[in-house]
Formats: C-alpha cells, sequence, structure tokens
C-alpha cells in the first residue's frame, strides 16, 4: 500500500511545463494584477487590525501575562473557526457562481467587520474585538476557495507556479505592511480613531480593485447544493478529498504548515514580550523578520522549480524548518531577558551590536523561507491536480483540514500555557511533532527529496545542464526511458534529472555491489537477469501498471566512448506495455573518475555533464514482421534512436576553429595532434599557436568571408594554413593540383579566386612547374614561403598567449557556423568541376554523424594519405581526427603504394581512409604485418571489389568499411560500421539524414536517390555564373536542404544502401536500361586483378553500344557471357567491344576519370560518347 501511495504522489505531483514566463510579465498582466492588489488590500486590512488589537490587548487591556497570551491564543481560534465552519460553503458558492462577484460581495462585506472591529477599540472590549476577529476571518475563509480556484482559470499552467509564489509572497509583503501599519497607529496621539479610518480606506480601496478581476464562471457541469455549513456535507467534502492521495496529501502538507505557522505567530508576541523581554517596536519586528522569510522563500521556491509544477523541495522545507525552530526553542529557554532594555531610539544599534539579535532574526527568517519553500508548490499542485468542477471545494477541503489543524494546535498550545509551559517548550515540541512530519514526507517521496540534493551537487560539481525537459510534456503517462550507459554516476545522473518516480532496471549483478546499495536504496529498481527470459516480464507489468521504466539498452558501461551493442530488451518492453520510448544522451561523466576509458579518453573528476532528452517516440515495426527479424528490427530501431540522439547532441552549431580549439580544451592542449614526415608530432597547443600566428597575416590578403585558393598537399603545413584562414572567417577554396592548369582556372573563375596559396617546397617535390606556368598568369601565387620571415617573435608570443584563451579568443570573432567555411570542386568525373560552398555546421555535421556511429578514441591513431582537396581526405581524414582528439599522421601522396602501409605500421595506425584502387595497391606492396594494429579501414569514392575486400580480410585480418558520400554532403551520407556491415552496400544512412527514391523509367527497383540533412551543402559555384551561390533544393527547414545525388540506389527494409549505378551510367540497348556499373561488377567477377571500365558510345545502328575498357590485357569475352549466364543475367550486359590500354586514366583522387577515359574511347573507335 505505501509503494501505491508513494507511486501516486510522485506521478501526480511532477508537471514539466518547460520555458517558464518571468514573475514580472505574471504580475502585470491583466488577468493577475487585480486578484494580487485585492487580496494584498485585505491582507494589509486583516494583519492592521489583528496587530493593533493583538498588542492592544497584551500591553494594555490584559491584567497579567498568562491573560494576555491566552487572550491572543482565544483570538486565533476565533478568526479560525470560519475556516473551519463555513469553507465547505464557500467552495460549494465558488463552484456554483462567478467567483469575481462573490469577490466583490466578500470585500463589502469586510467593510462591516471594520466597523464592528471599530466598536470593540472605542469601548475597549475585548469580547466585541474578538467578535471582530471572528467576521475578519469569515471573510476571509469565504473568499480563499475563490481565489485560488480562479488562478487556473486566469493563469496557464507554466505561470501557475508563478502565480502561487506571487500571491505567498505578496501576503506576506502585506502582513509585513499591516503589522507595521497596526503598531505605528497604537502610537498615534489618537489610535482609535488612526485605526477606523485606515481600516475602511484600506476596506474601499480593496472594493475597488475586486471591480477589475475578469469575470471567472462556474465550470462546474451541474450547480452543487448548499449545504456546506452542515457537519455531515463538511464531513463528505474530506472524505471526498481524502480518496483522492495526489490532492489529499497536498492538503495535509498545507494543513500541517498552517498549524505551524499559526501556533508560532500566536507565540511569537508572547515569547517577545514575557520571555525576551523585548518592546512593542521589536515585536513587530519580529513579525518583519517572519514575513520577509515568507515573501523572499515563495520567490526562492518559484526559482528553484522554474515553472514546474513538482513537491520535490517540500521535505526539503520541512527538513529547513525542524532545524531553525529547534535553535529558536534554545534562544527562547535562556535563564536572561535577551532582548531586555531594548528601546525604540537605539533597536537598530542594539540589533546590529548583539549576536544573539542576529541569531533570533536568522531563525525566525530560516523558519519562514523553510515553510514557503513546502507550502507554494502544493498550492500549485492542488489547483492543477484538481478538476476544473470541483476545484474550489477541493480548496475548500484544504481549508477545512488546514483550520483543524490549527484549532488542535492553537489549543495544545494553550493547554501547555495553562499549565506554566513556556513559550520555548512550546516551539521544542512543535519543532520535535516536525521531525516525524518531515520523515513521514520523505517516505512518501524519497526521490523528489533526493532529486534536488543530487541535482544541486551535480550542478556544483559537474555544472550539470538539462536540455529537453519541455519535451515530456507530449509523455501523457508512463515510457520506458533509454540512455546511453557511460559511467558509475549515469544512474544518480538520471534519477535527479527526470520527474516523477521511474523504476530503475538494475542488472543483477550490479544490484549485488555494496557501491550501489546506497543509490538503490533511494529509488525504485527492478534487479534485470539477462539469462532469465521471464526477467523482463516484471518490468512489462510496472509499465501496464502506469511506472515509468529507466534502463541502459546496452547492459553495461561503454568500453568504446560510442555507443556498444544494443539490446532489444527495452524496446519490447515499450511495444508490449503500449508506452513510448524516451532516449536520452549522456554526455561528459565518460571523461571522468567514474567512467572505464581510462588511458582512452583524458579524465578529471568533475568533467561538464550534459543531459539530453529526446521526444517521444514509438518503434514503427511492421505487425507483420516476427519472431527474430522483429527482435532485429526492434534492437535496430532502438540503436537508431539513441545514434540519432547522440548527433543530435552534439556540439556542431559552431564553426570549425572553434571545434579544433573545443577540442584541444577537451583532450589537453598537449595532447598529439597531427604529425607527418617532416614532423610526427605536433600538440594542439603549437597547431592553434601556429594557426593564430599564421592567420593574422593571411587575413591581410582578403577580407572576413573572401575566397582565398589553398594549393597545397596533405601536411602539418596545410593543416595550419586551412586552420589560419578559418581562425579569421576566411575561406579557403581547396585546389586540385591534379587537375592541370585548365581544371584549376576553371574553379578559380567559378569561384572568383584571384589569390592562391602554395609553397615553392611543395611545387618542387610534386614538379608542378608547369602547373604553376601556365596559371600565374592569371592568378596571383602567394608563397608561405615569403610570409614565415614576417612573423616575429612577439607575433608567435600573442599567438601562443591566445591558446589559453581560445574560448573568449572565438567568441570575440563571432564567426556564424551556418557562414560558408570552404569550397572544393567536384571532381570533374563526368564533367566541368564546379564549386561546392559548405559552412562550418555542415562539415561539422558530417563529423558528428560519422561519430554517431563509429567508435575511435585518443588511443586510435588515423593514418590520411588522401589530398586535402578531396572531401573524404578533408572531412573524414583531416578534421574528423582533430576535432575528435584523434592524433592523425598526414601523408602528402596516395600513390606511393609502398610507402603507406610501411607508414601505418611504423605509426601504429588504427584507422585508415581510401578507395578501391589505393587500397589494392597497398596491399599488393604491404607485409603481412603492415597493418597489425589496423582496426577500421573505410573506403569511398569508388565501388569496393569483393577481391579487395577478400585480400585484406585474409592477408591483414582486417575488414573494410565500405561508404558512400558526394562533395555535396560534406561527404558522408551512409557508412558501414562495425556494428552494422554488410559487404556489397554503402551501408545504412547516416543520423539526422533522410532520403527519397524519385523513380527511373527503365528502372523497376530502386529509384534516383535524393538525401537532406544538415550536411547537405549550401549551393553551388559554376563557371557560367562566376561568383554566384546557385543555393541547394531548401528542405523543411532552414538549416536542411536536399541534394540529387544522381545515383540509382536500392534501400533495403533495413536501410542498407545499394549503389546500382549513375544515372549518367546507364545505357539504353534493345529498350532495356543497362547499369555500366553492374557491367563493370560482372567483368570484375571473372576477372578480379584486372582493371577494368565501361563506357557507353553511340552507335549508328544500334544506338548505344558498350565497350569494355581493360588496363593491361585483353579479356575474354566468352568467359564474360558465361559468367553472366550463371548470375542469371541478360546476355545485353556482356559488351561486344573492348579496349585494351596501358592504364585507365585516374583523378587525384584514385576514381577512374571517366570524361578523359569517353573521348579516348570515341578517338579511337572514332564514335561520338553519349
Amino acid at each position: 500500500m505505501t509503494d501505491k501511495i508513494t507511486h501516486d504522489i510522485d506521478t501526480a505531483e511532477v508537471v514539466e511545463t518547460g520555458a517558464r514566463p518571468s514573475l514580472w510579465s505574471v504580475l502585470k498582466t491583466k488577468r493577475f494584477l487585480p486578484l494580487f492588489l485585492t487580496q494584498f488590500l485585505g491582507a494589509v486590512n486583516d494583519n492592521m487590525f489583528k496587530q493593533a488589537i493583538t498588542l492592544l490587548i497584551l500591553f494594555n487591556l490584559a491584567t497579567s501575562d498568562g491573560a494576555g497570551g491566552l487572550a491572543v491564543v482565544a483570538g486565533t481560534a476565533l478568526f479560525i473557526l470560519p475556516y473551519l465552519l463555513f469553507s465547505v460553503l464557500a467552495g460549494q458558492l465558488a463552484d456554483r457562481f462567478d467567483k469575481a462577484k462573490i469577490t466583490r460581495t466578500l470585500k463589502m462585506t469586510e467593510i462591516g467587520a471594520a466597523l464592528v472591529g471599530i466598536v470593540g477599540l472605542v469601548t475597549t472590549s475585548i469580547p466585541i474585538l474578538m467578535l471582530a476577529l471572528f467576521l475578519f476571518g469569515l471573510q476571509s475563509a469565504l473568499f480563499s476557495p475563490s481565489k485560488y480556484a480562479m488562478l487556473p482559470q486566469h493563469l496557464r499552467d507554466d505561470e501557475l507556479v508563478s502565480g502561487n509564489a506571487l500571491l505567498e509572497a505578496g501576503a506576506f509583503t502585506a502582513i509585513i505592511t499591516g503589522l507595521i501599519i497596526g503598531g505605528l497607529l497604537l502610537l498615534t496621539p489618537m489610535p482609535t480613531l488612526a485605526i477606523a479610518i485606515a481600516t475602511l480606506a484600506v476596506a474601499g480601496v480593496g472594493l475597488a480593485a475586486s471591480f477589475a478581476i475578469p469575470t471567472a464562471p462556474s465550470q462546474a457541469p451541474a450547480p452543487p447544493a448548499l449545504d456546506g455549513w452542515k457537519p455531515k456535507a463538511i464531513w463528505a467534502q474530506l472524505q471526498e478529498a481524502a480518496a483522492k492521495p495526489q490532492l489529499f496529501y497536498p492538503i495535509l502538507g498545507i494543513a500541517w504548515f498552517n498549524l505551524l505557522g499559526g501556533v508560532l505567530l500566536a507565540q511569537l508576541p508572547v515569547l517577545a514580550k514575557a520571555e525576551l523581554g523585548a518592546s512593542e517596536t521589536m515585536t513587530t519586528l519580529l513579525f518583519v523578520a517572519f514575513t520577509i522569510g515568507i515573501g523572499g522563500g515563495a520567490l526562492l521556491t518559484d526559482k528553484l522549480l522554474k515553472g514546474r509544477i513538482t513537491g520535490q523541495w517540500a521535505p526539503v522545507g520541512l527538513i529547513i524548518v525542524t532545524l531553525f525552530m529547534l535553535d529558536l526553542a534554545i534562544i527562547a529557554d535562556y535563564p536572561h531577558a535577551l532582548l531586555a532594555g531594548i528601546g525604540d531610539a537605539s533597536v537598530f544599534a542594539t540589533i546590529l551590536a548583539s549576536p544573539q539579535s542576529w541569531r533570533l532574526f536568522i531563525d525566525l527568517i530560516g523558519i519562514a523561507v523553510g515553510g514557503a519553500l513546502f507550502v507554494v508548490p502544493l498550492y500549485a499542485m492542488l489547483q492543477h491536480k484538481a478538476s476544473d468542477e470541483e476545484r474550489a471545494r477541493i480548496i475548500a477541503a484544504s481549508n477545512v483540514m488546514a483550520a483543524l489543524f490549527i484549532v488542535v494546535g492553537s489549543g495544545v498550545a494553550a493547554a501547555l500555557m495553562t499549565l506554566g509551559v513556556n513559550a520555548g517548550v512550546v516551539l521544542a515540541a512543535l519543532a520535535i511533532t516536525n521531525i516525524f512530519a518531515a520523515g513521514y514526507a520523505v517516505r512518501l517521496v524519497p526521490t523528489l527529496l533526493v532529486r534536488p540534493v543530487f541535482r544541486t551537487l551535480l550542478q556544483l560539481l559537474f555544472r550539470m545542464r538539462v536540455n529537453g525537459v519541455e519535451r515530456l510534456d507530449k509523455l501523457k503517462g508512463p515510457g520506458v526511458f533509454v540512455a546511453n550507459h557511460v559511467s558509475y554516476i549515469d544512474g544518480i545522473i538520471l534519477a535527479a534529472s527526470l520527474p516523477g518516480r521511474p523504476v530503475f532496471a538494475v542488472h543483477t549483478h550490479v544490484a549485488e555491489k555494496w557501491w550501489a546499495r546506497p543509490f538503490l536504496a533511494l529509488v525504485d529498481f527492478k534487479s534485470l537477469d539477462p539469462t532469465n527470459p521471464l526477467a523482463l516480464k516484471a518490468l512489462i507489468e510496472e509499465v501496464k501498471g502506469g511506472r515509468s521504466i529507466v534502463i541502459f539498452p546496452e547492459g553495461r558501461i561503454t568500453q568504446t566512448g560510442a555507443l556498444m551493442k544494443v539490446y532489444e530488451g527495452p524496446g519490447l518492453i515499450a511495444e508490449r506495455g503500449g508506452v513510448p520510448l524516451v532516449p536520452i544522451r549522456i554526455d561528459g561523466p565518460q571523461f571522468s573518475k567514474f567512467s572505464l576509458l581510462k588511458g582512452s579518453m583524458p579524465q578529471v573528476w568533475f568533467p561538464r555533464v550534459t543531459v539530453t532528452i529526446e521526444q517521444p517516440i514509438h518503434l514503427d515495426i511492421p505487425s507483420d514482421v516476427k519472431g527474430r527479424a522483429r527482435r532485429e528490427q526492434t534492437d535496430l530501431a532502438l540503436y537508431d534512436a539513441l545514434a540519432d540522439l547522440s548527433f543530435k547532441a552534439s556540439n556542431r552549431h559552431t564553426d570549425i576553429y572553434g571545434a579544433l580549439t573545443f577540442a584541444a580544451r577537451r583532450f589537453g592542449m598537449k595532447s598529439e595532434a597531427v604529425g607527418d614526415i617532416e614532423m610526427p608530432s605536433m600538440p594542439y597547443r603549437r597547431l592553434i599557436a601556429g594557426a593564430e600566428a599564421l592567420g593574422a597575416k593571411l587575413a591581410k590578403l582578403a577580407d572576413k568571408g573572401e575566397r582565398i585558393g589553398v594549393m597545397l598537399p596533405t601536411s602539418i603545413g596545410g593543416v595550419v594554413t586551412f586552420m589560419a584562414l578559418q581562425a579569421y572567417g576566411r575561406v579557403p577554396a581547396m585546389l586540385n593540383f591534379t587537375a592541370g592548369a585548365g581544371g584549376i582556372l576553371k574553379a578559380t573563375e567559378a569561384a572568383t579566386v584571384t589569390r592562391v596559396l602554395t609553397s615553392r617546397r611543395f611545387i618542387e617535390k610534386a614538379n608542378l612547374e608547369e602547373l604553376v606556368a601556365g596559371i600565374e598568369h592569371k592568378l596571383e601565387l602567394i608563397y608561405l614561403e615569403d610570409i614565415r620571415p614576417s612573423i616575429g617573435t612577439l607575433d608567435r608570443l600573442w599567438a601562443l598567449t591566445k591558446t589559453f584563451f581560445t574560448k573568449w579568443v572565438c567568441r570575440a570573432r563571432k564567426i556564424d557556423p551556418d557562414a560558408p567555411a570552404l569550397v572544393l570542386f567536384t571532381s570533374g568525373s563526368e564533367g566541368a568541376p564546379k564549386g561546392v560552398v559548405l559552412s562550418h555546421s555542415n562539415l561539422l555535421s558530417n563529423c558528428k554523424q560519422i561519430a554517431a556511429r563509429v567508435d575511435f578514441t585518443q588511443r586510435d591513431k588515423v593514418l590520411n594519405a588522401l589530398p586535402m582537396f578531396h572531401s573524404f581526405g578533408l572531412t573524414g581524414g583531416t578534421l574528423l581526427p582533430l576535432v575528435s582528439g584523434v592524433p592523425t599522421f598526414l601523408y602528402p601522396s596516395p600513390l606511393h603504394y609502398r610507402v603507406v602501409p610501411e607508414l601505418a605500421y611504423s605509426f601504429n595506425a588504427t584507422i585508415m581512409f581510401g578507395t578501391d584502387t589505393f587500397l589494392s595497391g597497398y596491399a599488393r606492396m604491404a607485409h603481412v604485418y603492415d597493418f597489425y594494429a589496423m582496426r577500421y579501414v573505410f573506403a569511398g569514392a569508388e565501388r569496393v571489389r569483393p577481391e579487395t575486400r577478400r585480400t585484406y580480410m585474409e592477408q591483414f585480418g582486417t575488414r573494410i568499411f565500405e561508404g558512400y558520400g558526394t562533395t555535396e554532403t560534406a561527404p558522408v551520407i551512409a557508412v558501414n560500421t562495425p556494428m552494422h556491415n554488410r559487404p556489397g552496400t554503402v551501408g545504412r544512412l547516416l543520423p539526422g539524414m533522410r532520403y527519397k527514391l524519385e523513380p527511373v523509367p527503365g528502372v523497376e527497383e530502386g529509384g534516383r536517390l535524393k538525401v537532406a540533412g544538415p550536411n547537405v551543402m549550401l549551393g553551388y559555384l559554376k563557371i557560367d555564373k562566376p561568383g554566384q551561390l546557385e543555393a541547394a533544393e531548401p528542405g523543411s527547414d532552414e538549416n536542411t536542404r536536399w541534394h540529387d545525388t544522381g545515383d540509382i540506389v536500392e534501400v533495403d527494409a533495413i536501410g542498407f544502401i545499394t549503389i546500382k549505378g549513375r544515372a549518367k551510367r546507364f545505357a539504353k540497348i534493345g529498350g532495356e536500361m543497362i547499369s555500366l556499373a553492374a557491367v563493370e561488377a560482372l567483368a570484375e567477377t571473372a576477372y578480379p586483378e584486372i582493371q577494368t571500365a565501361v563506357v557507353s558510345q553511340a552507335d549508328p545502328s544500334k544506338g548505344e553500344k558498350l565497350i569494355i575498357c581493360v588496363a593491361g590485357e585483353k579479356l575474354d569475352l566468352a568467359k564474360l557471357r558465361k559468367a553472366a549466364k550463371e548470375q542469371g543475367l541478360p546476355e545485353l550486359v556482356v559488351p561486344k567491344d573492348q579496349l585494351v590500354m596501358e592504364e585507365l586514366p585516374l583523378l587525384g583522387t584514385g576514381k577512374i576519370d571517366m570524361v578523359s577515359l569517353n573521348k579516348l574511347v570515341a578517338q579511337e573507335r572514332e564514335l561520338e560518347p553519349v
């Protein structure tokens, strides 16, 4: 039963309302301000009158201290009695009539109560004064249900906590005002007249304010009966409330707060006069201190809750009250008069000079702050959870319960005083009782108590930030929270971040560990034994019973820093429980001492922690998928959800240089960043200092955002130059020096580039003198050797200094992440090169997309021999490792087939990028042990032949993971990974991307691939419109664009993509569409070691004909026909003609130069290329 109660409380109390409005915006609205002023003025009047007559009775009318104390207690009881007798009737009235009209009527009766009080003051009659207190209490009792029931009608959910905080702060500010004015009025020459005028004036202004309150009509479908004055009806209302735990426990909490406040405020004047020897002025100041604490505590509560309707701080508030009340009881029990002899003139000086006075005031303020922290959210919860038609009556039941508690508390206090017990003992008894109340509250909501404590500690130590809490508004019931698992403190992080009281699924082995028991004692958990097939059943039952589940699908803490194997269990729980999954990303603890990545990542005690909550999702698995296939698809969908969130939560909305400096700070400025033949290792600090020093000089060559050509090899010099331009917001245009002078001039014309950065040493070593001669008449070549001497010692020192302040340096430069970052040029394999403009976000998005699917750490080492003018070599081989903290070794030529494998061995490379052409070349020259450390080989730009794949597996024990991309997508679109690998395909689409297939005439399966995502380019620069950006096709939002890849592909049921060929590389023969790529694949099957390419040429008799081009030796076409027959392919796919060459023309990227090849074939056969 206790578990059911605590669950009801937790799930009922927490309502995430997202971004909240400011207090000021709520206060000034016409929906709230008139009500605020009405209740403020009413509270001023109540307390002004109460204070005046309390002090009058204590200091003038009472015959002894004991009689005065009893009179004060009696007055408090009479003021509370109407809440007990008439609250239910008031609730029925509020649920039956317009609450604004009720308020105006009651403000008129306030004037009558004031007149009765004036009579009592004139006659100095204590009974008449007691009657006046009763009438003021009656008016307040009838107003309270209307006041609180109006709030949800006038305010939104996200304004409700703020509205209650303002009402409480306003009420106690009014108390301060009323107390001070009430005390001052007695000091005037004619106090009776002064009180009469003030009371009537305030009541009149309050009445005027009430006329501005917006209407709040009844929301009850049927008007309730007006029998609330009957004891039976009162009891029935209490029973109705008690039947709803989510309402009754806030009611009990509010009642307990009223008991504490009522007894304390009743004892405070007695304590001040009889036991502390304080004057009337000091007594007033004590009330002021208490009400300041209440008002400040209400505002503090609003700040802590941030618009969320939750009782998580209530137990903490009670604990605070207990501690300060015990100390106040100790002060009250001192044998000497603590404040005796304090006169009005010296009161402030005495307070400042007395440490005991400070202690007294601090205790009162502390009690008040704790009380507000306890009660403000309870009012909001009560209003929010009560239905519209019964809200006023529920609030009335709360008022009845509060009145009962106050009457009982006041009665017990009066009885103790009659027996001669002093105020200190009464307060001590109250504090001890409050310990039990706090303990019960903690027992009811242990998670809600633990959460703010844990959250505060995590925010202080780890600067924890939780993003996406507002997305849980869409979670109307329970859900299955699934998170990546990076450290031992992940459970604490989620317990502090998630609302409600979810059940944690904990591996049986972990649940038995001694260090896990303290945490598990504070949360609900279920042991999960993976070897037990019925283990999930208990969790499914919890979900069906309305409980949310927290589970780590990996089943263990990551050993790689990335997602590991994901189990399908959470998906099955969500599916069979009929609830959504809520993916959660935890980032940061993997860098802490609490992870298992020592040696793989830098370890600190308290890294910054970020928790990102995604939208609730339902796994869309077709109903006809059953058994193992269904489990596999569930596993895959769950993995994709977590990988997608990993990408979305990544730091990609920055500039490239900012990402580099962030990586340097995260992984260590002294960590190895890059290396090459001449400098095997360069740390981040030296790289950044070099970029700063060189960038300051290069910035003078162009304005911010202007394009500058870069013609440099894959080397440290190339990286430093690239980053130097990025640091100062200049846009490098990466020139393909293998394209010849004509290709470079066309590229620079399209991009309107007039200056090119290069190196004399590079030109000499690469034998590019002829190229330079062909372009220098149109382009200004700027040599780095000429710039280096201008960088002096002071320049270097200033650049080094900046490396210690990179965060602020990058902020000051304000580089737009969505602005152009660089220009790459298409390979020109099928036409004239085009400039592809990529933004910072495009490039970093692609890096983060890859990182979301592939694990790599600082233990890895990347070997990159691909040119930086190629998108694969720039993004995959250079930027990805640099912004991920992975050391990378650069080599200027991928064609040195003997050198590259030796570098892999010497550098202990674990990751390598290449094309099939280059990889097969390395395999021919490599020693069997050269790739001993190699974990991943990623291939792209051209199809990987089965022979190449087989060689690497059999000879080197290494899998090749084939990927696919285009320059326009920065470049990776899809890639096979160690987790999801299917040879013959190019893998699955990366996170954050989507696709569509457009039908192609003659192609029955698959279609023309178009992709969209944050990595799709800004647009093209073309030679026919130099310098003018031809924007890419816009997508669903301003940061997403579509790109037509021009490739014909097939996509299977779980997302693996198979390339069938370029749309331009299909030939129509005999009325059928024949893929030239399929013909090349057929040739590779029959002749795996011979390089081939197929072109389509115009044929006078048949329209088109296929010609297979062969490097080295002639093919037996009969063998091709036999292979086609074995594969079930029509004879049309077998070329009737072949052309033997010494070697096929290649581009610098390793791809076959199809433009040149078509021209050569056309010249040789005297035909026209298609």
